[in-house]
């Protein structure tokens, strides 16, 4: 690992980081020295994190109750000291269908916590990112944040407002030295884009196995990308080798032009 991405001693917060892309995520910085706290609300999964990283530091919140939230934050300054590095990786798939087919539950839902989640823990993160002398902020949309994506559009749209949210706050931020970007995955091979493809073959009503062929076949590179992919990215822009990106929509999908 080159010396810029050394993350000894840097306090970071990872949301949703006791499985798939946090748990990754979690594991390559806890790796270059970054001490690690992850929330999530599934308790079984924070166990197993625990044993899986030794040092991590874990917790219980639902990123979209803004009182689970403060409990959060109280975590963070009881467990961490302050914070140098926000992780909003909390997200969930929503529904698959047409949008006449949507209810307003499966709407509300999906933004609650896709895009309200970051708000609320950005909005108490920010002070102590402040206060740091390396604040910074990384914001998960998708691929679909800058892409359409026909049978997904509370999903989509949840992910272009982590974009237009993650620019104005980089904007507000850069003042003070805290920088903020927005990773974009592609299809990221695991179980979530599994029931995602499951869903979408109903909807269209195709063989499964010709919809996971799309989806693997949809970049120029030929391939889903991997959850390490993504913690790689994270942890450059967390670093110092990316002191100057900031505001930007990283994205990592292999090159994706359209979302089928």
């Amino acid at each position: 690992m080159f010396a810029e991405a050394c993350m000894q001693g840097r306090k970071v917060l990872i949301t949703a980081g006791a499985s798939g892309l946090g748990l990754e995520m979690a594991k390559v910085f806890a790796g270059t020295g970054a001490s690690v706290l992850v929330c999530d609300i599934e308790p079984k999964a924070l166990e197993q994190a625990a044993q899986t990283i030794p040092g991590l530091l874990t917790t219980m919140a639902d990123v979209s109750d803004e009182a689970s939230v403060t409990r959060l934050f109280e975590q963070v300054q009881a467990q961490l000291g302050g914070l140098d590095v926000l992780i909003n990786n909390a997200g969930v798939a929503g529904p698959t269908g047409y949008v006449e087919t949507l209810t307003k539950s499966d709407w509300d839902r999906t933004l609650a916590v896709n895009i309200t989640g970051q708000f609320l823990c950005a909005r108490l993160a920010v002070p102590l990112l402040k206060q740091s002398k390396a604040g910074v902020m990384i914001n998960l949309s998708s691929a679909a944040g800058h892409l359409g994506f026909a049978g997904r559009s509370a999903y989509s749209a949840s992910k272009w407002a982590v974009v237009g949210f993650t620019k104005t706050l980089a904007i507000e931020l850069g003042q003070f030295g805290v920088r903020v970007n927005a990773i974009l995955p592609g299809a990221v091979e695991g179980p979530r884009i599994r029931a995602v493809i499951a869903a979408k073959a109903q909807t269209l009503n195709l063989p499964e196995q010709q919809v996971s062929d799309a989806y693997e076949n949809q970049s120029a590179m030929g391939r889903m990308v991997s959850a390490r992919d993504i913690a790689n990215m994270a942890l450059f822009a967390a670093s110092d080798a990316a002191a100057n990106v900031n505001g930007q929509a990283l994205v990592v999908d292999g090159l994706t032009q359209a979302l089928i």
